[in-house]
């Protein structure tokens, strides 16, 4: 990693530099040998980064880290020693941003650095929540337990967002030829049966009207049109950027009619296993939410989880702190309350998460089976209604 530092040197001058170091440790060190005294040490990033805009770009998928995390366990279960596992798994991926980040978490290794603390630099592929499992499983020397532990719940999740997607895709499919068969008809067949009728002298129907004029308007003003619809799509990704923003969005999506239900309980699903897996190893809660905040894509959950680690500081346990938010469902609290009666917290969320996790599918299937038909209804009918609109027409004609 390379360093940008501020320094005296021995004559009590102000130097400043760049240096390749494995960590701020070591890039002090050096300057330290050197005779500089450091003044500040920072992380450089160029403005533009070939590395970063590539990361952005190509993203390691959740498949390719669940590969690796069995295929080190099963390493380091045979002997060979980490660093050599490491070099192996390098060697044998194809993937250019994780090939990279080997290479990096590999100098660190070398460095004297702990795995988890090496894996923890790269936190776009390499979750918080479960670097932290491994710092628990190297202190506890059951880190290839851990590593297996880990890539089973990660295939949990990946499994459930896949159902998701895969059963949202009909529907998304047919909304996008729908919207184009409408375009078209608009567009392009409206208008030439508008000049025929003309021609020809026809009283045209007054919706055969709107829709033509509606149609010529499009025609003459669709520039302008698409691009009203591009600046406003630009600005409304640019608010969803901005904290506030993101967190209106991510409330949003919990509250949407149909798929707000399933995402509040894939989110809540999800923290519920996430937390039985770190209160497991032997995490304070306090430890495992602050985790949970830091990990969490949704800022109204995160936010609600926050709240709940400030009251738990305070003495008030897990439960009572659940009840102040509408975010945390009700079966949720109450199995936690019993969990935190009877000692086996980590049973009862994974038991809810269990739950969540089966009604969020059956959702998922009603929403799909109601969608169907009702986007099948809906081409239909304004099919039907523009053809019945040109043959009003033409009769008019006749």
């Amino acid at each position: 990693m390379v360093y940008q530092y501020v320094a005296y040197n021995e004559n009590g001058e102000v130097v400043k530099g760049k240096l390749s170091a494995a960590n701020e440790e070591a890039a002090t060190e050096l300057l330290s040998f050197v005779g500089y005294q450091v003044v500040n040490l920072k992380s450089y990033t160029r403005f533009i980064s070939l590395d970063k805009l590539s990361s952005h770009l190509f993203r390691v998928k959740p498949n390719e880290i669940i590969l690796f995390y069995r295929e080190l366990a099963m390493l380091l279960e045979s002997g060979i020693d980490i660093t050599a596992s490491f070099d192996l798994l390098r060697g044998q991926t194809s993937n250019r941003i994780l090939k990279r980040v080997l290479g990096e978490v590999i100098s660190d290794l070398r460095g004297g650095n702990q795995l988890s603390a090496a894996l923890g630099k790269h936190p776009t592929v390499f979750s918080s929540i479960y670097c932290r499992l491994l710092s628990v499983g190297e202190q506890g020397g059951n880190l290839e337990t851990v590593l297996k532990q880990i890539a089973d719940y990660m295939e949990k999740e990946v499994d459930i967002t896949k159902d998701i997607k895969n059963a949202l895709m009909y529907p998304v499919i047919t909304s996008i030829v729908t919207i184009v068969v409408i375009g078209i008809l608009v567009t392009f067949v409206l208008p030439a049966f508008g000049s025929l009728y003309s021609s020809l002298g026809a009283e045209l129907p007054p919706l055969v009207r709107i829709l033509i004029d509606t149609a010529t308007k499009i025609q003459n003003y669709g520039v302008y049109l698409l691009l009203a619809i591009v600046v406003a799509i630009g600005s409304a990704i640019a608010y969803v950027k901005t904290s506030g923003g993101r967190y209106r969005w991510d409330k949003l999506t919990l509250n949407l009619p149909l798929l707000g239900r399933i995402n509040h309980l894939s989110e809540l699903a999800r923290y519920c296993r996430n937390m039985s897996l770190l209160f497991r190893t032997g995490l304070p809660l306090t430890e495992v939410l602050s985790l949970l905040v830091q990990g969490s894509g949704n800022r109204a959950m995160a936010k609600a989880l926050a709240d709940v680690a400030q009251d738990m500081v305070k003495g008030e346990g897990l439960s009572r702190p659940m009840v102040k938010s509408h975010l945390f469902l009700p079966m949720m609290v109450q199995m936690v309350r019993v969990g935190e009666e009877t000692g086996n917290l980590d049973v009862t969320l994974l038991a809810v998460a269990r739950s969540y996790e089966a009604e969020a599918e059956d959702k998922t299937r009603s929403l799909i089976a109601l969608i169907q038909p009702t986007m099948t209804l809906i081409i239909g009918l304004v099919i039907g209604l523009l053809a019945l609109s040109l043959t009003s027409a033409m009769y008019s004609v006749y």
